[in-house]
């Protein structure tokens, strides 16, 4: 994924999402993406999921995202499989939130218990501002 060699160097909020068509993934991803905005530059927010990239592109059109960067791993799961959020038998990824530091660590991770059920927002902009803020600390 050449997206994440783009934002090497910064902390990645990476979202795993069973699908965009699903009301939880539809709203979570139009959150992150008005969040972006009050967010430092050096924080990126990914949202990962097995749609078709075609689908990913049509959908941030149509719900005027343009923030959040949306990645399909519909071809090989290859972040899914790395990650362990791949739910091989339905095809879909399970709902999970990693804060990634700009040196590849995960610093926070959220597995939410349900495919349905939704993040608490604010503890995971907080733990991405942190890992920020850390980060800054150690150089």
């Amino acid at each position: 994924m050449n997206t994440l060699e783009s934002t090497q160097g910064k902390v990645r909020l990476i979202g795993s999402l069973p699908s965009l068509s699903t009301a939880v993934c539809d709203r979570e991803t139009r959150k992150f993406n008005i969040e972006d905005s009050s967010l430092s530059n050096d924080i990126a927010i990914l949202m990962v999921n097995m749609d078709l990239p075609f689908t990913l592109s049509q959908w941030c059109t149509a719900a005027g995202v343009d923030r959040v960067i949306t990645l399909s791993d519909q071809r090989d799961a290859e972040f899914g499989e790395k990650y362990g959020v791949l739910l091989k038998e339905q095809g879909i990824f399970r709902r999970v939130v990693f804060v990634v530091d700009p040196n590849g660590k995960i610093d926070y991770v959220e597995y939410l218990p349900t495919l349905g059920d939704e993040l608490d927002y604010e503890i995971v902009l907080e733990a991405a501002r942190k890992a920020l803020v850390l980060t800054r600390n150690m150089e």
